[in-house]
């Protein structure tokens, strides 16, 4: 099972300081496990904030080592040329360990496109190769269909659309082993969901 994904900054932001990231969208799925009863659901809220934020901490450094080590520099796509930047995108596993962040070891897949990172943390016992090609396609979708690489990207208003994305292709968080018929049928739907 999917535990989140989360879209987020993966290079310097003006309004940041060095090393930190924005999230800019994020969705948790399945129950809150390790979290007290006797907490509030605004601190229950804060914690799983905080969870979100320390991934996406983690993910933001291991996009900079990438991106060093394979030394590209990073030039800016234009609009329209979201599937070039995707082919593009820095990719990668990290090992989440037990306690740091979530109660459990989880592994966080993440995709690195331009100045956004897209992530998706499992469990440890999940399809990775199914999981990536997941991630690819919401990141695909999100790319096309909410032009998030372009001048103002207004991703945090279009967050019910992120949702619909999710709930088609990451249903309560299960991974979908797709057919091709299936997967043309989902794609028709995405496509007709986003055209309103």
């Amino acid at each position: 099972m999917v535990r989140c994904f989360l879209i987020h900054t993966v290079c310097p932001v003006t309004a940041l300081g060095p090393g930190e990231t924005r999230i800019l969208y994020s969705r948790v799925f399945g129950p809150d496990e390790g979290m007290s009863s006797q907490l509030s659901p605004e601190e229950r809220r804060l914690l799983q904030k905080e969870k979100v934020a320390v991934v996406a901490r983690q993910v933001r450094s291991a996009v900079s080592l990438s991106r060093e080590a394979s030394g590209q520099t990073l030039v800016e796509a234009v609009p329209g040329e979201e599937a070039l930047a995707l082919q593009e995108a820095d990719s990668g596993v990290l090992r989440l360990r037990a306690g740091d962040p979530f109660s459990e070891e989880m592994s966080a897949l993440w995709l690195g496109v331009q100045s956004l990172g897209f992530t998706l943390v499992c469990e440890p016992h999940e399809n990775l190769l199914l999981a990536e090609g997941t991630l690819r396609n919401l990141t695909r979708h999100c790319l096309e269909h909410l032009h998030m690489l372009g001048q103002g990207s207004e991703v945090l208003l279009r967050s019910n659309r992120i949702d619909a994305l999710l709930s088609r292709l990451l249903p309560h968080g299960q991974l979908l082993f797709l057919n091709h018929r299936f997967a043309q049928s989902l794609e028709k739907e995405v496509a007709a969901y986003m055209a309103k």
